[in-house]
């Protein structure tokens, strides 16, 4: 599968949906004047904002390497990552912040038919969106179209909340603005999940033990006990991965 192709083929099929599905979502919360809603058709329109982003550092992460850029510019791809952590960041503590004032207020909110409808309407189709991402993303080893589905997955995941609190909302009045500052904590954690994986691959991730063992083994074979390596280094570059390693000679 060619990784920029299906870059771009995940970050326009997202654009198009997401898009539909904001604006579905807007009228819904301002319908019902549900901030949870509300907050959940943003949380979906910034989907289609980091969707962009990946289209983006697809582009940049193919290009060819340069005089100055020797080994390719694949390391985009971890940075537009990052991006997307930061997008998903801002847009959590809006979030978070808007529910204190609302549960401080004591504000409650009605819903009716067409919120459940349009909430499972948005939970089947994020996560629909966030399987194809997934795919994607294991099948090229791309780290912002995984971030992209983690995206979709939390945008899902907070639409299944908005659920719940539409169905007990009779029952307490300060659900909504309580389901708002869940769903933050979720773009949170989704936030910190995708900045973990872009920024370890950035600074450089040490080698598994198996193949450190099968290196060892192969010099080993090759060169007899004479030759010991050590200090085992992988170097990421996307497009290629590089192994250094140090070796010690007998007697020195």
């Amino acid at each position: 599968m060619d990784k920029a192709k299906a870059g771009y083929i995940e970050g326009i099929v997202s654009i198009i949906i997401n898009t539909l599905l904001f604006a579905l979502k807007l009228w819904a919360g301002i319908k019902t004047g549900s901030i949870a809603i509300t907050a959940d058709a943003w949380h979906t329109l910034s989907d289609s904002v980091s969707s962009v982003v990946v289209i983006v550092g697809v582009k940049l992460s193919s290009r060819k390497p340069d005089k100055e850029h020797p080994f390719g510019h694949g390391r985009w791809e971890h940075i537009t990552a990052l991006v997307i952590a930061f997008i998903l960041a801002v847009i959590a503590w809006g979030f978070l912040k808007d529910s204190v004032i609302k549960f401080s207020e004591k504000e409650s909110t009605q819903f009716g038919l067409l919120a459940i409808i349009v909430t499972i309407v948005s939970i089947v189709v994020k996560e629909g969106l966030s399987q194809y991402a997934f795919y994607i993303g294991r099948k090229t080893d791309n780290v912002s179209v995984k971030a992209d589905g983690w995206h979709h997955r939390s945008d899902a995941l907070s639409s299944v909340v908005v659920l719940i609190g539409i169905l007990f909302a009779k029952q307490f009045w300060w659900i909504d603005s309580v389901l708002g500052a869940i769903i933050s904590l979720m773009l949170f954690y989704a936030t910190y999940q995708i900045a973990r994986e872009a920024i370890s691959r950035l600074l450089g991730e040490k080698p598994t033990p198996e193949l450190v063992n099968k290196i060892t083994s192969f010099i080993g074979e090759e060169y007899g006990d004479n030759i010991q390596p050590h200090h085992f280094h992988i170097h990421n570059y996307i497009s290629h991965k590089e192994l250094t390693f140090h070796i010690k000679l007998e007697n020195s």
